[in-house]
């Protein structure tokens, strides 16, 4: 709730460049659904820098830079970073991997209740 009143804030002043630092790393994945689509639609025609390890968050980025002690590993868009196979290819698949394995998880302790 904090982070969804803080984004808010931030809107309503109109600025011309946005700064996500992890924006929606505490929220589940149905609310950081939410999120995103309306992050999408306040960061049209404004620069938007998002910091995230939560690689969902910026599948849709015009420019991905990939980040590793201070020096950029790797540059693009998300097709053309799981393209090229490199280390965000690998962040992707470690964090798609997980998802699945949660959604299995949350699935059978559903239907042991």
């Amino acid at each position: 709730e904090k982070q969804r009143v803080a984004i808010a804030r931030t809107i309503l002043k109109h600025p011309r460049i946005l700064l996500f630092d992890e924006a929606t790393s505490a929220l589940d994945s149905h609310t950081e659904k939410e999120i995103q689509a309306s992050l999408r639609e306040v960061s049209r025609n404004r620069t938007t820098l998002v910091i995230a390890h939560r690689l969902s968050t910026v599948v849709d980025a015009d420019e991905i830079l990939v980040m590793k002690a201070g020096q950029i590993l790797e540059r693009g868009t998300h097709a053309q970073l799981l393209t090229a196979d490199g280390e965000y290819a690998d962040m992707w698949n470690r964090q798609q991997e997980a998802r699945t394995y949660e959604q299995k998880l949350n699935e059978a302790l559903a239907d042991e209740q």
